[in-house]
């Protein structure tokens, strides 16, 4: 079975399967050292750049900015979501998310 994984309106949207899932303007907490100097990250999302699967995981890469110091950059492949029979479940929006790359800061 395909999945079809599509970045729309300009990194505003995740479609899964000509569906749209997730959106930018969420607060994310990151587990990152590597993103800026918190402890945990709390990450505005403003733009998704890519997405991607890895086994059954649905992936994404995101531009955003730490609410508590500043920083900003684009995150290394974070877990958005697992597809299931064919179906997207998203992950608790709550969790903690790892990011399975470096990060990117500018």
């Amino acid at each position: 079975m395909t999945t079809r994984l599509r970045v729309l309106d300009d990194g505003a949207w995740l479609s899964i399967n000509d569906t749209r899932e997730v959106r930018v303007s969420e607060l994310w907490r990151l587990e990152s050292s590597d993103f800026c100097d918190c402890d945990l990250v709390d990450l505005v999302v403003e733009n998704f750049q890519t997405i991607g699967v890895d086994g059954s995981t649905v992936e994404t890469r995101v531009h955003g900015q730490c609410i508590a110091c500043g920083a900003a950059g684009t995150t290394g492949w974070l877990p958005v979501g697992r597809i299931r029979d064919g179906e997207f479940a998203e992950f608790d929006r709550s969790s903690v998310r790892r990011s399975r790359t470096g990060i990117h800061r500018r």
